[in-house]
């Protein structure tokens, strides 16, 4: 049994109201979603992180070079790091950037 009018006048003004109510909460959604982003926008970007690691291409993806996280140098290969895993990682050799001396700016001596 349907709760739904059967004649016709009623489900046409029913449909009416309807469509009514469908573009009134569409337009509460395009508000919401509108505010959503102009807050996402107002957010300070994220703090780079310290010190990265970039890596070589291929399997394993070793550890190539070092980087501040301030590095203009720096690709997508990099990803985040410690500064003891960057000492490290200079400890076994890996170079440093040479433009930002990552080495110099933790104090590491060659």
């Amino acid at each position: 049994m349907s709760v739904l009018p059967s004649d016709l006048p009623r489900l046409q003004t029913l449909v009416t109201y309807l469509r009514g109510e469908l573009a009134r909460t569409e337009q509460a959604l395009a508000a919401a979603e509108e505010r959503e982003a102009a807050t996402a926008r107002q957010q300070p970007a994220p703090e780079p992180p310290a010190w990265l690691v970039e890596r070589g291409i291929g399997v394993g993806r070793l550890p190539v070079r070092l980087h501040t996280g301030e590095c203009w140098a720096t690709g997508k290969r990099c990803i985040p790091a410690a500064a003891d895993q960057i000492r490290r990682l200079l400890a076994e050799g890996v170079p440093a950037c040479i433009h930002c001396r990552p080495d110099t700016a933790l104090g590491v001596l060659e």
